[in-house]
């Protein structure tokens, strides 16, 4: 990226927050804490009345604005595939507001890129979408994203394997993992954070109070939640690489934790939340793959490899 480029695009990164670190800005374009210095001594230079100062941070003066900058093609593309993703995988809601927003950013769009995103407009499809019949995830996911940024007080009945309870939630955060929404929320009751799989919350209510409570942040909570020994097992298995890049997604429903890769076998681990769950999965790839660890995993597979052969012959 040219001096030029990267300066429009300081500009437009220091726009999008109220408060952006110099180290934020060096990080992003990969150059020197000096570097990003003289750029924003270029700036004020040419009249862009930045606020702050070196260690603590800058702002743009409230109220100044810069006329819409164009989008390059690779973006305008990467904008329609975002929409087609969140078409089918996010909530009725969000979606909706989204494609609000794509209008906007296809009215500022040039002719010639106008014409590249109505022509791969249907050549990029997303299969199975879930938000349609996804009652509670409609119905749920827009109000906790709202009390987030409001920090409110939620009260929700949620599901759990001992019934049904009532709880009264901050929620800090949500997270999407292994195919499923999370919201992140201090329990006033229990006095700790809890994650929330948003299929198990029957209802949700706004109590109308706020939390006055100073709470973590998401990633803070992410970075530090504990290891929880929920009856999940550690799994090592050995899978040719050449197969190994068709597990791509499936391996995260299973616990995938991380993997290593030589001349011809992917090593991965997992937590697998279900043993059994996952020995039918392996058996589905288990003729180019082999069980490091645990044993037990071994006999399952044998025993239900047996089953089966047994009823074909």
């Amino acid at each position: 990226m040219n001096r030029f480029d990267r300066l429009t695009a300081i500009l437009i990164h220091l726009q999008s927050k109220k408060i952006v670190l110099a180290q934020e800005i060096a990080d992003r374009f990969d150059v020197s804490l000096r570097t990003i210095y003289r750029d924003i001594r270029s700036l004020e230079q040419a009249g862009v009345p930045i606020l702050g100062e070196k260690g603590l941070g800058y702002s743009i003066m409230e109220g100044y604005r810069i006329p819409p900058v164009m989008f390059t093609e690779e973006e305008v593309v990467a904008c329609l595939m975002a929409e087609k993703l969140l078409e089918k995988h996010a909530d009725l809601y969000n979606s909706e507001q989204f494609k609000a927003a794509m209008f906007k950013v296809k009215a500022v769009l040039r002719h010639a890129q106008k014409t590249v995103m109505e022509n791969l407009q249907e050549n990029i499809e997303v299969k199975d979408k879930v938000s349609e019949h996804n009652h509670l995830l409609n119905g749920i996911l827009p109000q906790i994203i709202k009390a987030v940024g409001e920090k409110s007080l939620l009260t929700i009945q949620y599901a759990t394997e001992t019934g049904i309870n009532e709880r009264e939630i901050a929620p800090i955060g949500i997270y999407h993992e292994h195919g499923t929404w999370n919201a992140i929320a201090w329990c006033t009751k229990s006095k700790k954070y809890h994650p929330f799989r948003t299929e198990r919350i029957l209802t949700i209510r706004d109590t109308g109070k706020t939390s006055k409570q100073t709470h973590l942040s998401l990633q803070e909570y992410l970075a530090q939640r504990p290891v929880v020994n929920d009856g999940s097992f550690p799994v090592t298995i050995s899978v040719n690489n050449f197969l190994a890049r068709y597990l791509v997604e499936q391996k995260y429903n299973y616990g995938f934790l991380n993997e290593t890769q030589d001349a011809e076998t992917t090593t991965m681990h997992f937590q697998a939340p279900c043993i059994q769950a996952f020995s039918r999965w392996y058996i589905t790839f288990a003729d180019e793959a082999s069980i490091i660890s645990p044993a037990s995993l071994k006999t399952l597979v044998k025993d239900r490899l047996k089953e089966m052969l047994a009823k074909v012959s």
